[in-house]
């Protein structure tokens, strides 16, 4: 109420002025407050502006007579108002409703301009805070695995590494955007996605399948972008505390400030874990130990000429680790007792900046220090990112166009190999990436829309890259969408940033030639379609999907039991598959998801004879699924959520001779959560999760020798295998994971929100 009587007293001194013009302003609100960065319109004059964190706008100058004021903004339904303009001024306060339907959502990813779902020509997946509350996680990463087609993979048992696989596709494929900035560099996709407040996020936007074209490298098999929330628009106050009965503790605490000129979001994340269980007595802990921090501050500025801008900086420390359970500080480093210990620090900044009407400039910058120890290996790394961007876009007549000019620097230095000379001296890494791309949108039709980019980029260590894309929607109605997509992606190559298995264990690590950029062509069809019915609304979406690789670099586990051997393949490489996805919602309160995902990811190489040998994609399950059953007891205010991940078998990383089987079984996550909400904003949620305690078997190889030590049970004086115990040869190996070792646990939580 004070901000309209701002409005009203604003309005007044603009008067005095504008008497003879006519006047229009007022405030844009919703069911939580100010509706930030609306766009208000007067078709009929062709003038349209973006309302500030307050909600307020303002039109001055108008001449007298009747228009229409149309209102939308991003998750509200679109508003009309019929009005006239006299020598007094117009006053309003609009209230907008909220979408009810998923499908009409605004995004972002697509095309990087926003436009509602349904529209997109790119098929866009999109994820609210109310469908990773189902299943509550003290993280990111952990949050995607209700996400059909998308897994969160453990890479290493010991100090629980994870990357993020896309329709079988390992980590380094996915590329990672917050608010559309690359800003979780390679190094970062091993620990950056646990620092992100769950508190701070907006939605989560999922593109599967190259997307190089607008985003570059590293966007191969897919992105996902985090979108947070804005300043104007959030709650004042939002508090989220849980713990577990294994004792995992987390809190998220966010606080919204409106000033007069800016408007502030801070989020505050902190975990923590020190329990060294052993479950299944191999001596080793489960789970890593944690402790970690994360401080996420974004101001949104209130807008100069319809201009707006905002600013983000976060900040992770996190210490983390892993190993036999009687490991210590100060055995870091040492050969008597095995830990894998991992401190890493990072500081990101992200700032975007409309400049004009059409143009806006995006800047990011991100410092990412990890000092660690796997076992006696060191690994000390810093790796800094900047990126700038300036876009423009224009509409004219049917044409949508969007061209940008991007630059991305990345300065990386580490100890190892990656970063040295011939002769041994430190050389670090520093590449830049200027580039610069162009997209138009256009309308055959109003049911048929075809999009064509093209992106060209030049690194400084491969040359010329060229990444092409073209995407045609049909829509023959509302309720019915038919997408065609296909384009290029690319990669450039840093091992140690992104394998992990390049550093744990015992292993040596071999490159066996100069690694080249690895390329894809990827083709899509996507069938979307809404049914309406009295009892609430079905969605169906289901997508076939083919990507080929050449130049693929992978990791060979199998030739020597004591190596890592990465080289190009010398062939090329398959992901095809189906995926299907079914959202049921019903007015009596009963809410269904389910998605599955059917998928053949393998590789065509040459064995040593010169013949082509095809070879599976390892953690890459060729069936898997993903459910969220939901029932509102409206009444008693009482949610349960039934939710669950089933995942095929997989190959596993097993060596020669190896007495554990090639591929993992079926297995399903099942979790079950009680959620009760009171008037106050109050709510108590608890329940279990891995209600079927499933537990991997047997995931480390010689965990009674982690060092490999000569002279001792399993290696004689000189380091060769003793026959008598270890006839097979066998190493210490982390590698061979597909499931969290941590058994079913109960969990129970409180959030609270101010409005």
């Amino acid at each position: 109420m004070k901000r309209f009587i701002g409005v009203l007293i604003f309005s007044g001194f603009t008067f005095t002025g504008f008497a003879q013009q006519g006047l229009i302003s007022g405030q844009i609100k919703g069911k939580n407050g100010p509706v930030f960065s609306a766009t208000v319109s007067i078709p009929l004059l062709k003038k349209n502006l973006t309302a500030d964190s307050a909600g307020n706008f303002a039109f001055s100058n108008v001449a007298a007579g009747k228009y229409k004021l149309v209102v939308t903004a991003v998750n509200y339904n679109k508003q009309v108002k019929e009005i006239t303009v006299t020598a007094m001024p117009v006053l309003l306060e609009i209230t907008l409703t909220e979408t009810e339907a998923v499908m009409n959502e605004v995004v972002v990813s697509g095309t990087m301009k926003a436009i509602s779902k349904m529209e997109s020509p790119i098929p866009v997946e999109v994820y609210t805070p109310a469908f990773f509350k189902k299943n509550p996680s003290p993280n990111i990463f952990e949050c995607l695995q209700m996400v059909n087609g998308i897994q969160p993979q453990l890479n290493c048992n010991v100090c629980n590494t994870g990357d993020i696989h896309i329709n079988g596709m390992e980590g380094p494929y996915t590329m990672i955007l917050i608010d559309g900035m690359p800003i979780v560099s390679s190094l970062s996709t091993v620990y950056g996605l646990a620092g992100i407040p769950n508190s701070m996020v907006k939605r989560i936007e999922i593109v599967k399948g190259p997307a190089s074209t607008l985003y570059g490298s590293e966007a191969v098999g897919g992105l996902i972008n985090i979108i947070t929330k804005d300043a104007g628009s959030s709650e004042k106050v939002k508090v989220d505390f849980s713990a577990t009965s294994v004792g995992e503790y987390n809190a998220d605490v966010t606080a919204a400030f409106n000033g007069k000129k800016t408007a502030v979001l801070l989020g505050v994340n902190y975990f923590n874990y020190q329990q060294r269980r052993d479950i299944n007595n191999d001596n080793f802990t489960d789970v890593t130990l944690q402790n970690r921090i994360s401080v996420f501050n974004k101001w949104s500025f209130k807008p100069r000429n319809n201009l707006n801008a905002s600013l983000a900086l976060r900040f992770i420390n996190e210490d983390r680790w892993g190993g036999e359970t009687q490991w210590k500080p100060v055995f870091r480093g040492g050969d008597s007792v095995y830990g894998e210990s991992i401190n890493t620090n990072r500081a990101e900044l992200i700032g975007t900046a409309a400049v004009h009407k059409n143009i806006t400039a995006d800047v990011s910058y991100n410092y990412h220090l990890q000092d660690s120890y796997y076992g006696t290996v060191k690994y000390y790394a810093v790796q800094q990112v900047f990126f700038a961007q300036l876009r423009w876009s224009k509409t004219l007549g049917r044409h949508s166009l969007l061209t940008g000019i991007p630059f991305r620097y990345t300065f990386y230095d580490d100890n190892s190999p990656a970063t040295a000379k011939v002769n041994g001296d430190n050389q670090p890494a520093n590449t830049y990436l200027p580039g610069i791309f162009i997209q138009d949108e256009y309308k055959l039709s109003k049911k048929t829309v075809v999009l064509a980019g093209l992106r060209y980029d030049y690194n400084n260590e491969h040359g010329n890259i060229f990444t092409p894309r073209l995407s045609f929607k049909y829509s023959p109605n509302a309720n019915n969408t038919l997408r065609l997509s296909g384009g290029n992606g690319y990669r450039v190559v840093n091992l140690f940033t992104e394998d992990h298995a390049a550093l744990t264990g015992a292993r040596e690590v071999v490159i066996a030639a100069a690694l080249k950029p690895e390329q894809s062509w990827n083709g899509n069809i996507n069938y979307t379609k809404i049914i309406r019915h009295s009892k609430g609304v079905i969605n169906l979406d289901g997508s076939i999907f083919y990507t080929h690789f050449t130049n693929k670099i992978v990791a060979d586990f199998i030739t020597d039991p004591n190596k890592i051997i990465y080289d190009n393949l010398d062939g090329y490489a398959v992901s095809k598959g189906i995926t299907l996805n079914t959202d049921f919602s019903f007015v009596n309160g009963l809410k269904i998801n389910a998605g599955a995902t059917f998928m053949n990811v393998f590789t065509i190489d040459r064995n040593a004879a010169g013949n082509k040998i095809k070879v599976p994609q390892l953690f890459a399950p060729s069936v898997s699924g993903t459910f969220s059953v939901s029932y509102n007891f409206y009444a008693p205010r009482l949610v349960l959520d039934v939710t669950g991940r089933l995942t095929g078998p997989m190959y596993l990383p097993v060596v020669p001779n190896d007495y554990r089987p090639e591929k993992s079984p079926l297995y399903n996550i099942l979790n079950v959560q009680l959620t009760k909400t009171f008037a106050n904003g109050l709510e108590l949620y608890g329940g279990v999760k891995n209600l079927l305690n499933f537990l991997p078997a047997n995931p480390l190889l010689h965990a009674d020798d982690p060092f490999n030590k000569a002279g001792g049970k399993y290696f004689d004086a000189n380091g060769v295998a003793r026959p008598d115990t270890n006839p097979n040869g066998y190493t210490f190996d982390p590698s061979y994971n597909y499931a969290t070792i941590q058994g079913a646990k109960a969990f129970a939580g409180i959030r609270w929100q101010l409005k």
